[in-house]
């Protein structure tokens, strides 16, 4: 796959030389994208999968079987992707089961199927999936194709000097946002490897404190590192 030749197609070509080829965890539909949010909070790929294995080997991964698990159970799993907020995040599994049997057969593949500005606010409505989380589902359900960003990939890119670090992060999202759809065709294969790139650099590089610098491919791109040049 060749990068376009805009700035953001070249910078992307650079960090895909740095970080090499990425893939999405294997989630089988939108329910499952929605649970591997839940079951941790801020912790790494490696324990989110491993509390997200606990979810599926002792509960499973349908409505009906989430609904069915005591929250006792739901908290010791969600324990093991964070110690923050792991009872409350047990609800929020039995708040995600439920909003997930309204539709038939608790099956959210049938919102895939709708405009996806109705499907993003169906999406929106689950816990702890806003409207970068919303579009993400819709991103690689294959659904949306637009350059949806977490956090890290969106300091990544502001940094970056794309798009403007404004007041709140939906602001700074939409700016964003707004900028890579100029920059990115509407390639859904591509935006994933994006999406995927960025966020992978944010993690490992281009840090909240203390951004290395230094070992960042794209320094020579980016306005932050000439800020502080």
């Amino acid at each position: 796959m060749n990068w376009p030749n805009s700035r953001l197609g070249r910078v992307l070509a650079k960090l895909e030389k740095q970080h090499g080829k990425l893939s999405a965890p294997k989630l089988d539909g939108p329910l499952e994208m929605i649970l591997w949010e839940i079951v941790a909070y801020l912790a790494d790929d490696a324990q989110r999968a491993a509390a997200f294995e606990a979810l599926r080997k002792r509960v499973g991964l349908t409505p009906r079987q989430i609904l069915k698990a005591p929250l006792k159970t739901l908290a010791e799993i969600t324990r093991l992707g964070g110690s923050i907020a792991f009872e409350e995040r047990a609800k929020r599994l039995h708040t995600a089961a439920e909003l997930a049997m309204e539709e038939p057969g608790g099956d959210l593949r049938a919102v895939l199927n709708l405009p996806p500005q109705k499907a993003k606010k169906i999406f929106m409505r689950f816990p702890m999936i806003g409207e970068p989380g919303a579009e993400k589902i819709l991103l690689f359900c294959g659904a949306l194709d637009v350059l949806a960003l977490e956090s890290n990939g969106l300091r990544t890119l502001t940094r970056l000097g794309f798009g403007e670090d404004r007041k709140s992060y939906a602001a700074t999202y939409k700016s964003v946002r707004e900028v890579t759809l100029e920059e990115l065709p509407g390639d859904s294969a591509m935006l994933q490897k994006a999406h995927l790139l960025l966020r992978q650099h944010g993690q490992e590089v281009c840090l909240r404190n203390q951004p290395l610098c230094h070992a960042c491919a794209a320094s020579a791109d980016c306005a932050h590192f000439r800020s502080q040049a």
